[in-house]
């Protein structure tokens, strides 16, 4: 073959596949600019909205990549790339890769309505998927939870979200429920003024709502006393068990019982 014949099929491919070649080149560069631009964009309005980091960087991840991959397509198609057969392996592969990666999609899926809900915030102390303790961290995946005698805890954001969330530091303030069992031979209203006068000493005790000393059951052994008393959030446990031990001191001087279950033994001789 001559050289006139290589540059006549050379100029003929240039021809064809040139201004093809030329627009996908031109699309490229210009969509990779507009992604740039809508990422940008969609970051400043969710950094608006007030959403959290760790959501926002992911979603703003998924939709760059997202929209890079269908623009890559688009190129492709342009010069000449049949991209039909693309697309079903792409399909594939991401329907393998789901069933794979099911229980991590789960905890996934999880991470993202916790980000958007907000059922608790880093530094709340909670009792989700049967774990309690203060949240140190909300992952895509991970709830990162310290437990009160300093563990670390890595909970699946799946498990959280599917199970009841206890938020104890939402409210202001919160209820000490205590019972107090006494002997059916004390004097009943010797031992409610004694509570009375315990819980009305304590100055961490709110007076609004008032507490309350009540008879809240009769049982086998013991006569049970219930205190409520409201308390703000951050001196529940130090109220809780202050009373609790000045109870049991007080009790003790004024004489009046902490009943517990007893058992009489009898013993029978035989006649033989």
């Amino acid at each position: 073959m001559e050289t006139t014949d290589y540059t006549d099929l050379a100029m003929g491919y240039v021809m064809s596949y040139g201004p093809g070649l030329v627009l996908a080149i031109v699309t490229l560069v210009v969509g990779l600019w507009v992604i740039g631009a809508v990422v940008s964009g969609t970051e400043k309005a969710l950094e608006k909205g007030g959403m959290e980091p760790t959501l926002r960087k992911f979603l703003l991840s998924l939709t760059s990549i997202g929209l890079k991959a269908l623009l890559l397509i688009s190129v492709a198609s342009m010069v000449g790339i049949e991209t039909t057969s693309f697309i079903a392996v792409l399909g594939a592969a991401g329907l393998a890769i789901g069933l794979a990666l099911q229980g991590s999609l789960a905890n996934f899926a999880g991470g993202v309505l916790l980000l958007i809900f907000k059922p608790y915030k880093v530094g709340d102390f909670v009792e989700a998927a049967g774990v309690a303790g203060v949240v140190r961290g909300i992952e895509i995946f991970n709830t990162v939870i310290t437990t009160g005698d300093n563990k670390t805890v890595i909970v699946p954001n799946g498990a959280v979200s599917n199970s009841p969330i206890t938020n104890y530091s939402t409210q202001a303030t919160r209820r000490v429920d205590i019972v107090f069992g006494i002997g059916y031979d004390d004097d009943l209203k010797k031992a409610k003024s004694v509570l009375e006068s315990l819980i009305a000493a304590d100055e961490r005790i709110l007076k609004d709502p008032a507490p309350m000393v009540v008879i809240s059951n009769l049982g086998d052994s013991s006569v049970d006393i219930t205190t409520r008393s409201w308390v703000n959030a951050a001196d529940y446990w130090g109220v809780y068990f202050d009373l609790v031990e000045n109870v049991k001191l007080t009790f003790d001087e004024q004489g009046i019982s902490f009943p517990f279950p007893q058992q009489d033994v009898h013993l029978y001789k035989s006649a033989d």
